[in-house]
């Protein structure tokens, strides 16, 4: 019972990750990137990485999003599908 719980968070806490890792990995490039020409140009306006990192992470959930809704909803339709073991009476 309990080895089947922590698989259950295990999994849910991996697909977390995976479905976080594009958008995350998207926006450091996109930062480091943009840091990178500051510091060349020497410019240092804060606010000047916010519009690509916008723009760069809508594209990754526009292309990504069916993707990311299809993880989401399989793994909810296998916790519901192991709910009725998991129940103790």
């Amino acid at each position: 019972m309990d080895t089947e719980i922590m698989n259950i968070i295990s999994r849910m806490l991996w697909t977390a990750g995976m479905l976080c890792a594009p958008i995350l990995g998207v926006s450091l490039v996109i930062g480091f990137v943009i840091s990178l020409i500051q510091s060349v140009i020497q410019v240092q306006e804060p606010t000047l990485t916010f519009v690509p990192k916008v723009i760069g992470v809508a594209t990754v959930l526009v292309l990504g999003g069916s993707w990311m809704m299809q993880q989401m909803t399989t793994n909810f339709e296998e916790l519901l599908q192991m709910a009725p073991s998991l129940i103790r009476l």
